[in-house]
């Protein structure tokens, strides 16, 4: 049986977390399993009016992933692989940004009594990137509902990821720096990545391109 099968790709908003998990898949084969972030029907009104409808996109987004997630077994005999591009505790670093402390008191019991029901990945993988590069791949998808994405958000959400992935214990876990690589059109940076998740660490490994 495969040690490692159950991988997890991560990241803020931009950083092509969805890309990476499908060109893995399509790589690797097995099963993939994307977040539904655009059938959020409170997306676009957060984004336009964050006050108004923090709690109901957290609640939403909770209960959306919880729902995915919850059939996935410790192993799946039918499968080589299986690729989710997002973790569970990803709503937990998300509602600590856009809710209040009423709220999130409110929020962390419910979603407490959610991940226990959860299995772990195997591995997570978190892309990790900069602010500037974040917006300019933002700008560059040109997904209406993300039209008014502030810079000063994306900046809070990269400073609360890697405080974060900093100190994640849960599982083993692969930080890669994707400033000076391109795995969506350069082979070679893609394969790089490959033959580092396929010899995973036992802990945490901090990865850094050579820079070209």
């Amino acid at each position: 049986m495969r040690q490692h099968y159950y991988f997890a790709v991560e990241g803020v908003i931009g950083v092509g977390k969805t890309s990476f998990a499908k060109l893995l898949h399509q790589r690797l084969g097995g099963r993939l399993i994307l977040e539904e972030s655009e059938k959020n029907p409170y997306l676009e009104d957060f984004y336009n009016d964050p006050d108004s409808f923090s709690f109901q996109i957290q609640l939403y987004f909770l209960l959306s992933r919880y729902k995915q997630l919850i059939n996935i077994p410790q192993r799946d005999l039918f499968h080589d692989y299986l690729f989710v591009d997002y973790i569970f505790q990803k709503d937990r670093i998300f509602a600590n940004v856009n809710l209040d402390d009423r709220d999130l008191r409110l929020y962390t019991r419910v979603a407490k009594l959610l991940e226990k029901e959860l299995t772990k990945p195997d591995l997570v993988i978190y892309l990790q990137s900069d602010t500037n590069s974040l917006m300019s791949n933002i700008k560059k998808r040109k997904k209406p509902y993300e039209k008014n994405i502030s810079r000063d958000y994306i900046k809070r959400l990269n400073e609360v990821y890697n405080q974060f992935f900093f100190t994640y214990s849960e599982t083993p876990l692969l930080v890669i720096n994707t400033q000076e690589i391109d795995f969506v059109h350069n082979q070679e940076d893609f394969e790089d990545l490959i033959n580092q998740i396929m010899n995973p660490p036992s802990g945490v490994k901090f990865y850094v391109p050579r820079k070209r």
